[in-house]
């Protein structure tokens, strides 16, 4: 089946998941922030960021939390809800501002120094809404694409969440068909990885991830 990835499927999606507890501010559903996340942004200055698909907050309140000034937009408010009450226990709170937008519609009336979405699914073509972010990263900054690998088993059948362990086909790609939509005349590529990395289930069981990581400098 397909996906039509918008508002009314990520309220639903983020009612349905499991409570978690607002007092670990930095996971999602226990989960903490993408490991890619701190080995592509650490050598960086911090500036202005932008979460694209932000979910339950994970990696916008980690940005936050190492003086990253962060716009964390998402189409879901049940999303937002959950992300700012726990960010209102984190580190830096005051550093990241919570938007409500479809960001296959919305237009930033700035530039950010770093542009990053991590396994966002959004209500149109996977490889167009990365096309579409880019626009947004200012000269010198950085553009991150964490998202689901596309592999054999992506026939379509999961439910689609960023962080599920079955995304639907739709929402999958590959770091080629990422990098090679990129003007090298105006990026530089500076990762362009595929992982497939295994961490502890629910209930004891093993959960893998097939994941693509792609980080790209904008020439001034």
């Amino acid at each position: 089946m397909t996906h039509d990835f918008d508002k009314a499927y990520w309220d639903r999606h983020w009612r349905q998941r499991p409570a978690a507890s607002p007092a670990a501010p930095a996971t999602t559903d226990g989960d903490p922030p993408n490991p890619y996340l701190a080995r592509e942004t650490s050598a960086l200055t911090p500036g202005t960021a932008l979460d694209a698909g932000c979910g339950g907050g994970a990696e916008a309140i980690w940005l936050a939390s190492h003086g990253w000034h962060v716009t964390a937009a998402d189409i879901s408010a049940e999303a937002l809800a959950l992300a700012a009450r726990r960010a209102a226990t984190s580190r830096a709170p005051e550093r990241v501002r919570w938007l409500e937008t479809d960001l296959s519609t919305w237009s930033p009336q700035e530039r950010f120094d770093l542009v990053m979405t991590n396994y966002a699914h959004p209500a149109m073509p996977q490889l167009e809404f990365y096309d579409r972010i880019a626009e947004w990263v200012a000269p010198g900054g950085t553009l991150l694409i964490v998202g689901h690998l596309h592999t054999p088993s992506a026939t379509g059948h999961g439910h689609g969440h960023g962080h599920g362990h079955h995304p639907p086909a739709e929402a999958t790609v590959t770091s080629a068909a990422i990098t090679t939509r990129m003007d090298t005349t105006q990026w530089q590529i500076v990762t362009a990885e595929e992982h497939v990395r295994t961490f502890p289930g629910h209930e004891g069981h093993g959960a893998t991830r097939h994941d693509v990581v792609v980080r790209a400098t904008r020439r001034r």
